[in-house]
């Protein structure tokens, strides 16, 4: 039987306080919170009019899930929108601050509600903090359908999150909020004269709008927090918001560096790409420019490593081994002395020579694995310690190729039977792989030559 479509009226407000004082009294960000998902600002994706989602929601048929996505997208108001439209119970506990003996309170509570045929709608914020005994405390819960767990991260719930309870839930990706939108719930905070600052006398450009919009990074909640403070301060002065208030609203608030943010991931991108293309003093301004942002220069030296392993590669091995120096020159001076090892260890990998060919032999020879699977090991490869297993023919026919001539078997292959001999490894013609490159062209010919039968 299906559901009647519920739409929740404009007037419920899903976190309500009792009393006009107390309603007045709590932040901007929460009294402007969306009641409906028309009045949500972003995630168009995801909530797009006839996208499953959406449809799953207005039908009032919420299943078990995973918000993830960065601070201020809207996983708790979207969490308080699926209880409200499935007309359930709303619970919300914070990894931060909840334990298990909280936890199992909260399903004990769920689970009469559920006797009594109602739903609850469990709201988990920072569930990648739980850990694992925590996170198995609620498996048995959403199997039963006692709750509709809905789970907020900002992590990638692949790498915090269990498995079984992934199994269990739909993991629903939301997107920071663009300028545009923090700018459209900004303006309807001015408007509002039930929960904004409509009818305050507040008035402010949109130029001014916009700036408060970029200082948002993304956040909705910061957006409206950096406005109220705005309106504040613009209250002694006419009610005009202007270029000198919000300067001062401003001041030391947009982020140089961010952890998790998406200047952060920029900028290592910056610092990357500047290594791979040779260019050391691009290369020494980025790192500059994160640990002048309070970067962690232990990220930095682990990054560098892997620039080393990665871009570098066997065409110059030094690099790999000058990484590890670095780090450990780091760890033992600290900061600011440390720093200029990394400094020194960004120059030298820019200015070398770079391959990416063990990377790509990598993946290649990964991209076999997963398409021929558990191949056999070859008979004359696998080793024979027993009797039995030298019966079986284990061992039976290999060549030891110290006692071949040149050193090398050159007629016996190292693959399974079923995906032959195969060439992943091509080095580059630079730095120490030009010499690799010409002793595999010879030696990877003589094979050829070997393996060929007799009389061609």
């Amino acid at each position: 039987m299906s559901r009647a479509r519920r739409t929740p009226t404009p007037e419920t407000d899903l976190l309500a306080v009792d009393g006009g004082r107390q309603e007045a009294m709590r932040p901007l960000a929460e009294r402007m919170r969306p009641r409906t998902l028309d009045e949500m600002v972003g995630q168009r994706r995801l909530l797009a009019p006839g996208s499953a989602l959406r449809r799953a929601v207005e039908a009032g048929r919420v299943h078990s899930m995973v918000l993830w996505g960065p601070p201020g997208c809207g996983k708790t108001t979207l969490a308080l929108l699926l209880a409200q439209y499935a007309d359930a119970d709303f619970r919300a506990i914070s990894a931060v601050l909840s334990g298990l003996p909280e936890v199992r309170q909260v399903l004990a509570q769920a689970a009469e509600r559920f006797a009594q045929g109602r739903r609850t709608v469990l709201f988990v914020d920072e569930v990648h903090r739980f850990n694992k005994a925590q996170q198995d405390a609620f498996l048995p819960h959403i199997e039963r359908g006692s709750i509709v767990f809905v789970g907020a991260t900002t992590e990638n719930p692949s790498f915090e999150l269990n498995s079984a309870l992934l199994s269990r839930c739909r993991v629903h990706v939301l997107e920071a909020v663009s300028v545009e939108d923090i700018l459209a719930a900004l303006q309807r905070a001015l408007e509002d004269d039930e929960r904004g600052l409509g009818g305050q006398g507040i008035a402010a450009d949109e130029a001014l709008l916009r700036q408060i919009a970029g200082a948002a990074d993304g956040d909705v909640r910061r957006g409206l927090t950096l406005l109220e403070i705005a309106a504040e301060l613009a209250a002694d002065e006419g009610g005009q918001v202007s270029q000198v208030t919000l300067h001062q609203v401003l001041a030391d608030r947009t982020r140089r560096f961010d952890k998790g943010g998406e200047q952060f991931y920029d900028q290592i991108s910056a610092l990357h790409k500047s290594v791979r293309s040779s260019n050391p003093d691009a290369a020494v301004y980025w790192l500059a420019r994160m640990l002048d942002g309070g970067c962690d220069p232990a990220y930095l030296a682990r990054r560098l490593t892997r620039m080393a392993i990665e871009d570098i590669g066997l065409a110059d091995p030094r690099a790999w081994q000058m990484s590890l120096d670095a780090w450990d020159t780091f760890e033992r001076l600290g900061s600011p002395e440390g720093d200029l090892a990394l400094a020194q260890l960004a120059i030298y990998l820019a200015s070398t020579a770079k391959s990416n060919a063990a990377y790509a032999a990598l993946n290649a020879a990964r991209a076999d694995v997963r398409e021929y699977g558990s191949a056999e090991v070859p008979l004359h490869l696998r080793n024979a310690p027993t009797k039995l297993m030298k019966q079986l023919g284990y061992g039976q026919g290999y060549q030891y190729d110290h006692d071949s001539t040149g050193g090398v078997a050159l007629d016996q292959t190292g693959f399974p039977e079923v995906i032959g001999e195969q060439v992943y490894y091509q080095p580059v013609e630079r730095g120490l792989e030009i010499k690799l490159k010409d002793k595999l062209d010879r030696l990877r010919a003589a094979r050829s030559q070997a393996r060929r039968p007799s009389g061609d």
